[in-house]
């Protein structure tokens, strides 16, 4: 079977990809920059059509992290894991402690150039897994004396970007009475929408898991099925389930004022922030919404600050979301082309 998406360009440092001895899985470990230190990104335990799709997604999230970690300020690079699961494959306990056992072994090869974490399919357990077999490895839980999950913090960086971009949209930062539709409700999307819930919003909500239709009517959100939730008229459309999911048609047909969400790439193509600039809707960059989970980690590994301090700077996300939507505006560029401009800077001074 060939790969459903093109190879994104290659401008990686390094990158692994491994049969694991243990799992037979395909793991891909990517490193795409180290100038701002080691690298810093996620596991992702994904099924893919085919091996090299994981590949593919691999070096687009590591490049993401790369300038997610420059806009956020730290001193971390960007790099990204991937394990691809076939079409079909259920992991049972065994075969999934293989498969972290595994992991470990492909980030140790990179000799600390590189960290990984807990990301979409993997947990703060399996990291304690991967912590078997490299050092190189953050988010552990709690109980094993590590941060924990970082889905708390992703979720407040992006609940305050989503106030700052109505504050663009409607005039006020105020959710009550805003219509918002939340696409995916994992870790993330799910205390997204009892936050919003909580300050009055009018929410829609989808899940490709129908057994999140229970979230929707605890909090009393619309309900709509997967693949028409963009139709739904909102103030903000907030992708928080995989990426890619802003196509061209998505775009055109989208009914909503701006988007802000977690997602990671949630853009098809590139050139997707100027057709949604086309149609007057508002983007927050993707890679700065979604980074309190990146900086709490960070922090937390380098003992760098009190919890409140690192909370107040993940918070902060917010302000530099609004600084990016008035220096896009001043300059006439896309905020996605202003964010990018940020993290460059970051990028060239480390060079």
């Amino acid at each position: 079977m060939s790969s459903t998406l093109p190879l994104p360009d290659f401008t990686h440092e390094r990158v692994e990809v491994v049969t694991g001895s243990r799992s037979g899985l395909v793991i891909t470990v990517a490193l795409h920059s180290s100038v701002l230190g080691s690298a810093l990104g996620g596991a992702r335990l994904w099924t893919y059509p085919h091996w090299s799709d994981a590949v593919g997604d691999a070096l687009r999230l590591s490049a993401a992290m790369t300038l997610k970690n420059a806009a956020a300020g730290l001193d971390a690079g960007g790099g990204k894991s991937v394990l691809c699961l076939p079409e079909g494959t259920v992991l049972d306990a065994d075969r999934r402690r293989a498969a972290y056992l595994d992991l470990g072994d492909a980030v140790e090869q990179l000799g600390g150039l590189y960290r990984t974490a807990e990301d979409v399919g993997s947990t703060a357990e399996d990291m304690l897994v991967v912590s078997e077999r490299t050092a190189h490895v953050v988010g552990l839980p709690s109980t094993a004396g590590g941060s924990g999950e970082p889905a708390v913090p992703t979720s407040i960086g992006v609940y305050e970007s989503i106030r700052a971009t109505l504050e663009r949209v409607t005039g006020t930062s105020d959710a009550a009475g805003r219509r918002l539709t939340i696409s995916g409700l994992g870790q993330v999307g799910s205390r997204l929408a009892e936050k919003l819930a909580a300050d009055g919003a009018v929410l829609t909500v989808t899940d490709v898991n129908p057994a999140k239709r229970e979230l929707a009517s605890t909090l009393g959100a619309t309900w709509v099925e997967p693949g028409g939730e963009h139709l739904v008229d909102a103030d903000v459309f907030v992708p928080a389930g995989i990426g890619g999911v802003l196509t061209d048609e998505i775009i055109d047909a989208l009914h909503a004022k701006a988007v802000c969400g977690p997602a990671n790439n949630p853009l098809a193509d590139h050139s997707g922030a100027e057709r949604l600039a086309g149609r007057g809707i508002l983007y927050a960059p993707d890679f700065v919404v979604n980074g309190g989970g990146v900086i709490y980690l960070d922090l937390v590994a380098k003992n760098l600050g009190t919890m409140d301090e690192i909370m107040q700077r993940v918070a902060g996300i917010g302000d530099t979301v609004r600084r990016i939507f008035d220096e896009a505006q001043s300059r006439g560029l896309t905020p996605l082309a202003a964010a990018e401009e940020l993290a460059a800077e970051r990028l060239a001074a480390g060079r």
